[in-house]
């Protein structure tokens, strides 16, 4: 399982030298990967939120745009990918977006992965003009619009937002941008928001970004269970379920003691989130993106490059296992230091309103 790692975009970062600082030191360190995410603005009295009537995380106050944090970080790093997990379609016109992909994949090299989602946060569509009861057709057009966009010129193109009318648009990606989506996957539901998601990815996606709630063999679990029903659906829809990758995020938050049953995936002490490391890898995770800097106990960048390299250095040590290909637990090491390509094409489409 290959190791990413989110990087520094809230208060208190100095984007100036820190965004390159950690780039620079993660990919010396074997990181695979270097991420960023998208929050366009924080409202004081938030119109929705995560816990309805509660305000936003703190964190939240603060997200510098990922195109250009991934920007800067491609300038001084060689090796790793970089990919936006997750960014909203729906807050972006999809040609203009399009194009800063393809820009961001020639300047750093092909290295770029385009991690989408639908967003939730009604502020923030209202920001743009955007009607977030309409983001899963967003997304679904901006999907449109990439494929178009990123495909040989002249490119024509007619959807609800956006006509292109037999033009050139460069540039082009340097290679082929996978594109993961985000979302939360019920395999239970069979219609609803929960069931498009999961139709979506697995018609038009490269792989899946979710965000595990359940921590321990519960979660991975779950998040199995999801992985499976997300490849019976794309092999249904006549796609090789094998060329998608399953990419957890770990939103790590430590304590000092051992958090309780209820606790939250990647969350408690070192050993706790250890644990939730080993059982993705167990879940056939291919990738995990630790993201040390979204809770409370975040100080300044420093530390958390610091626990980031402890945190490898110590599942590294531990050897975490996955499951092999037949399902059984298996010897392959939780680092293998993999860098292997996403192949394989999204095809087929869906239209709806589906949210995350």
């Amino acid at each position: 399982m290959r190791l990413g790692l989110r990087l520094p975009q809230r208060v208190g970062t100095d984007l100036r030298h820190d965004v390159t600082a950690v780039a620079r030191a993660a990919e010396q360190a074997g990181f695979d990967s270097l991420w960023a995410w998208e929050r366009l603005l924080f409202p004081v009295s938030p119109r929705s939120s995560l816990t309805p009537g509660e305000p936003w995380p703190p964190a939240y106050r603060q997200a510098a745009d990922p195109l250009v944090v991934l920007t800067a970080a491609a300038v001084v790093t060689e090796r790793v990918r970089l990919g936006t997990s997750v960014l909203i379609a729906g807050l972006h016109r999809p040609l203009q977006l399009a194009r800063s992909m393809a820009t961001l994949d020639q300047v750093s090299g092909g290295r770029f992965v385009a991690g989408l989602g639908t967003g939730w946060a009604v502020d923030e569509f209202d920001a743009v003009g955007a009607d977030v009861t309409r983001r899963g057709r967003l997304l679904d057009e901006t999907l449109d619009v990439l494929r178009a966009a990123w495909g040989p010129d002249p490119v024509s193109y007619r959807g609800p937002h956006t006509l292109i009318d037999d033009a050139y648009v460069l540039p082009k990606p340097a290679g082929r941008i996978p594109v993961l989506l985000g979302g939360d996957v019920d395999p239970t539901a069979t219609s609803g928001p929960r069931a498009r998601v999961l139709d979506r990815i697995a018609r038009r996606a490269d792989g899946w970004l979710p965000i595990p709630s359940a921590p321990g063999r519960a979660g991975a679990e779950r998040l199995r269970t999801a992985w499976d029903a997300i490849h019976q659906a794309a092999a249904a829809a006549g796609r090789d379920p094998s060329a998608m990758e399953l990419v957890v995020v770990g939103n790590v938050a430590f304590s000092d003691s051992p958090a309780g049953p209820g606790r939250s995936a990647f969350s408690g002490t070192r050993a706790q989130v250890l644990d939730d490391v080993a059982a993705a890898a167990d879940a056939g995770a291919d990738e995990l993106i630790l993201d040390l800097h979204l809770q409370d106990w975040w100080r300044d960048t420093a530390q958390m490059l610091d626990e980031a390299l402890e945190i490898r250095a110590l599942a590294t040590a531990a050897g975490v296992r996955r499951r092999n290909d037949g399902g059984a637990p298996g010897p392959v090491p939780w680092w293998d230091g993999a860098h292997d390509d996403v192949a394989g094409t999204a095809d087929g489409r869906t239209r709806d309103e589906a949210g995350r």
